[in-house]
């Protein structure tokens, strides 16, 4: 019996969509990969760098030289850029919303979906992004789409940032959210959207727990 499925995750952000595969990943064994860190891994770099998304030679020289690397950890993924841990620096709210300027961008999708592609090329993984189970993994073994309701999403948004100590705007979050939504949709790159085969999850009611265990139902139930 096959065990080293591909397994995809797509969906809005803060949607609950990375903590579950975490969390799913962990109990099947599975490595997981965060592409979102992908993205915001590139917003860094061109940020660091001070290159603008419009100067796409700039950019060009920026992916043919950019090093990114996903550690495993008892602690969870480390995101390391050109070999510094910027695993908290790729979380802060400047470079959530560069990240999803620069991921509408074909030249940096390209390379980076051909290095998604090369992580989970062997299966036994558990990948959630935008455009796994669409672009990244057609042929994903199972594909979920996982949502939430707007105010839900935000409140989890600020509770991450209070639990860091950065204070934040509930009613900001929430517009933030809606911004991105609508820039990942609209994008003629790769857009969010839900794969035809995906199962759909709202989570808006659900715990972490229970979102796992939903997806672990079906994944048992098909294997």
């Amino acid at each position: 019996m096959k065990n080293n499925f591909i397994i995809a995750l797509d969906g809005p952000a803060a949607s609950g969509k990375s903590t579950t595969a975490k969390l799913l990943a962990k109990k099947l064994g599975y490595i997981y990969i965060d592409t979102g860190a992908m993205y915001r891994a590139c917003a860094l770099s061109s940020l660091n760098k001070q290159i603008s998304l419009d100067n796409l030679n700039l950019l060009n020289k920026m992916l043919n030289e950019i090093d990114i690397l996903i550690k495993q950890t008892n602690q969870g993924n480390k995101i390391f850029l050109d070999g510094e841990d910027v695993s908290e620096k790729i979380r802060e709210e400047n470079i959530s919303l560069l990240s999803s300027k620069i991921a509408s961008i074909p030249e940096v999708r390209k390379k980076m979906v051909a290095l998604q592609q090369k992580m989970g090329a062997n299966g036994a993984v558990v990948m959630d992004g935008r455009d796994i189970g669409t672009v990244v993994f057609p042929n994903a073994d199972f594909k979920f789409f996982i949502v939430a309701s707007y105010s839900v999403r935000a409140k989890r948004r600020w509770q991450e940032l209070q639990n860091k100590g950065i204070n934040s705007d509930l009613k900001k979050i929430e517009e933030e959210l809606k911004w991105r939504d609508k820039n990942d949709s609209e994008r003629t790159c790769s857009p969010l959207v839900k794969a035809k085969d995906a199962y759909e999850i709202d989570t808006t009611n659900l715990s972490i727990n229970e979102q796992v265990e939903m997806i672990l139902k079906i994944i048992n139930k098909e294997r």
